[in-house]
């Protein structure tokens, strides 16, 4: 065998073993665990005119990605919700503090907003079911934060507050709680257009009763999960329903999560853990806490790092990198 033939036999030999290390070195692309994006959306201790947005890669440690990135023509940008749509698109609705109407913003790359619209919840909810009287824990004292005008006296909605996005299939909704001047009560909506511009009329969360806001609700399997503030006890509760409308059922003994607690937020991480985020409101901090077993049972309550004592009543949304 001549020496040019075994130097390129060599040759050929080492480019084989390089490629066999290069494999056996790279995880298959099939066995790679997913890279994730969180953003979080919210108003803050200094403005509620403006909202920021922050990102993470674990859903932890969040930093700035634009401050201030979005304010309104009029009104306030309270009480943020963030998914994207199936047109690429990241939708936001908050609550305007205008009356019975919630705002809708539009981005495609969640530091650019544009404003949509002031939505004027649809003529609605004559003596609305269950609405609260706005009486709080002691003699003289209001329980819900769209109570200070005393006991509902109106037939028709006067108030629209924390709306929040729900994705259900096919089907994009909005949870908003609605007062007549007395306690909120939560409420849903359906989008009747793909451009979301119309939406049906608000349908009551049946179980959840009166005096309860910033409602949010995630599906889990075949069941419903809503996580509510309860405005007389000031408490975050656990409540579970078949369907999105109810019938809601309360968790009995549920988590202690404190109280003078608000804002509740829930994103799903990496291998089935659910992140229940909070607003202690009077303590000047965000707190947070895992579930790794379906909502049952919860991680001590830790504060969050970096954003505490800063952001106020946020909206996450996971997405892959």
């Amino acid at each position: 065998m001549t020496s040019t033939r075994m130097s390129r036999i060599s040759a050929v030999s080492v480019a084989l073993l390089v490629l066999l290390a290069s494999a056996l070195a790279t995880p298959a692309a099939g066995n790679a665990e997913p890279s994730w994006r969180y953003t979080m959306v919210a108003f803050s201790n200094v403005s509620d005119r403006d909202m920021d947005v922050y990102q993470s890669a674990d859903g932890t440690n969040f930093e700035s990605l634009q401050r201030p990135a979005y304010r309104p023509p009029t009104g306030l940008v309270r009480d943020p919700s963030i998914f994207r749509n199936t047109d690429g698109m990241y939708y936001l609705t908050y609550t305007t503090a205008g009356g019975a109407n919630i705002g809708f913003a539009r981005s495609s790359d969640r530091v650019n907003w544009t404003h949509l619209m002031d939505y004027p919840v649809p003529f609605c909810c004559i003596f609305m079911p269950g609405t609260g009287d706005g009486v709080g824990l002691a003699p003289g004292s209001v329980g819900s934060a769209g109570s200070s005008d005393g006991p509902s006296l109106s037939p028709f909605v006067t108030k629209a507050w924390a709306p929040e996005w729900f994705v259900d299939g096919n089907s994009v909704n909005v949870i908003l709680s609605l007062s007549t001047g007395g306690g909120f009560v939560p409420y849903v909506m359906t989008a009747m257009d793909p451009s979301l511009s119309m939406f049906s009329m608000p349908v009551p969360l049946v179980g959840l009763g009166a005096d309860r806001i910033d409602t949010t609700v995630v599906k889990i399997g075949s069941d419903y999960h809503a996580i509510t503030k309860n405005e007389t006890k000031k408490v975050i509760e656990h409540a579970i329903a078949p369907t999105l409308a109810g019938p809601y059922r309360f968790i009995p003994g549920g988590a202690d999560w404190g109280t003078f607690r608000e804002g509740p937020s829930l994103v799903q991480l990496p291998n089935d853990v659910w992140r229940l985020y909070f607003d202690g409101y009077t303590d000047g901090k965000y707190f947070y806490t895992d579930s790794s077993d379906g909502l049952r049972t919860w991680t001590p309550v830790q504060e969050l790092p970096g954003v505490s004592g800063t952001v106020r009543h946020f909206g996450v949304m996971r997405e892959p990198s």
